[in-house]
Formats: C-alpha cells, structure tokens, sequence
C-alpha cells in the first residue's frame, strides 16, 4: 500500500472525522484550530500557505472593487493596487466610506485624493503604510 496512492481516501477520511471549520475554534483539548482541524497553536500556518491565502484574498479583493466601482477598471495598474491595498487592509465596507477620496481617484484628481488619504485617521493608523500609498496614487509609480 502507497502512501501516495491511497492519499485521497486518508484525505476523504480525515475530512469526515474532523468536519469543516470556517473560522477558528477551540478543539476537544483546548487548541485553537480551523479547517479540518488544522492546530493553530502547534503548527499555525507555513509560508507558502499564508502567499496561497493572500493570493485568494488578492483576487477577492480586486473582484470587490471592479463591482462596487465600474470605473476602477479604467484606473491605471499601479493606482488599482493602491485601492487593492487599502481594501485588502480595511476591508470593503471601511473603504466605502473613503467617499471623498473615492470620487477624487473617479475624476482622475490623484493629487487631491493622496492628500485626502493622508488626512485619515486610518493614515494615523498605519503610518509609512499610507505614506507610501499616497504617494504611490499621487506619482501613479511604484513606491519602494
């Protein structure tokens, strides 16, 4: 018998035994865990897991702007991140409420919606973060 070969029916098994988690829970010894039983405390999540992650959460994100707001498509690559970045940071209902600044990035005023970004308490927040963030909406360049 190959480990490899009956993968998928140890892989079917362990997902009846232990059931499907969403969100974090305490196990029967007192473990935080998710997913199928995956030991937050003992073996939290390994690097590569956490890219896999952010990359879905990446995805979802941008997925999230172009519905909520049709002209994000039109914006250029680098801006798109700067939304991408702050959504992904504040989630999407904290970014609605950047209504100012919104409507500045629509109209292709750049300058005006860094300076807005700045004036934030999420800016006094994150700090550098939202420095490097404006700075990348104002300059429509990377930021290093």
């Amino acid at each position: 018998m190959s480990a490899l070969e009956d993968r998928a029916k140890l892989r079917a098994q362990l997902q009846r035994h232990e059931g499907y988690r969403r969100f974090i829970y305490v196990d029967t010894v007192g473990k935080r865990s998710i997913g199928y039983g995956r030991n937050l405390d003992d073996v939290g999540i390994r690097e590569h897991e956490a890219a896999y992650l952010l990359s879905g959460d990446i995805t979802t994100a941008i997925q999230d702007l172009v519905t909520r707001y049709p002209w994000f498509e039109r914006i250029d690559p680098v801006r798109q991140a700067v939304l991408v970045n702050m959504g992904f940071n504040l989630g999407a209902t904290k970014l609605a409420g950047f209504k100012n600044t919104l409507a500045s990035i629509e109209r292709g005023q750049y300058g005006d919606a860094s300076k807005r970004m700045l004036d934030s308490l999420w800016a006094a927040q994150v700090g550098q973060r939202a420095v490097e963030l404006s700075a990348q909406m104002r300059t429509g360049a990377w930021q290093a």
